[in-house]
């Protein structure tokens, strides 16, 4: 450059050169974020999917930094949670850690699972578990309400779990205190013993009908 009497790559030497940082280890990442609220389950919705973080933060609002691999969540600047992003819709990825000790026992346990063991029980347990089920934002919030229902077939045997959930059914009582008391106050005796409806009559030669009396 004739004014200056240097070449831009000596003023690159002399200025610019010195003044460069090392490249970061790992390239640039494009992320977005995105302020969401712990719902009561300990659980963040972000693109569809939930995403657990510390019980401990129920109802807080948070920040999720999130790119096409991973799902990073904070609380005032502090990383609380951090997995792998999923883009399976209405599922869940779940910490077992960021359970309430209430909840970790049931950790192992699915909807699906929930089903067949009402199953082996009869198809009114089964609506009974999915009525709870869907009631809530969330279908593991009904887990502890299902499985209480499925233990009650240790002292009140199968049968009577089933006509309970019958008539629980019928009359909208759909939650486990409900289930209990129609089986302590031996409410569940009366389906039980119903009779079914009567079929069509049987229609035989050798069957006299109505008209032979006339």
């Amino acid at each position: 450059m004739r004014k200056l009497g240097v070449s831009r790559n000596e003023l690159f030497a002399q200025i610019d050169k010195p003044a460069l940082n090392a490249l970061p280890p790992m390239p640039y990442q494009y992320a977005e974020w995105k302020k969401c609220r712990v719902a009561p389950d300990y659980h963040v919705e972000i693109a569809g999917h939930y995403y657990s973080v510390p019980s401990r933060l129920i109802r807080e609002e948070l920040e999720a930094r999130v790119t096409d691999r991973t799902v990073e969540i904070l609380h005032k600047g502090s990383r609380v949670a951090s997995h792998a992003r999923s883009d399976v819709p209405q599922c869940h990825t779940t910490i077992p850690e960021h359970m309430p000790s209430a909840h970790r026992r049931y950790a192992e346990w699915t909807p699906a699972r929930i089903k067949r063991e009402a199953a082996k029980i009869g198809p009114a347990t089964i609506a009974l578990v999915e009525a709870i089920m869907k009631a809530k934002p969330h279908p593991e919030q009904g887990f502890r309400a299902c499985l209480g229902i499925l233990r009650l077939a240790r002292s009140y045997g199968s049968a009577r779990i089933e006509a309970a959930c019958q008539r629980g059914n019928d009359i909208g009582a759909t939650t486990y205190g409900s289930i209990k008391s129609i089986l302590q106050h031996g409410l569940d005796r009366a389906y039980a013993n119903e009779r079914p409806p009567d079929g069509p009559p049987i229609r035989h030669g050798n069957i006299r009908g109505t008209d032979y009396y006339q």
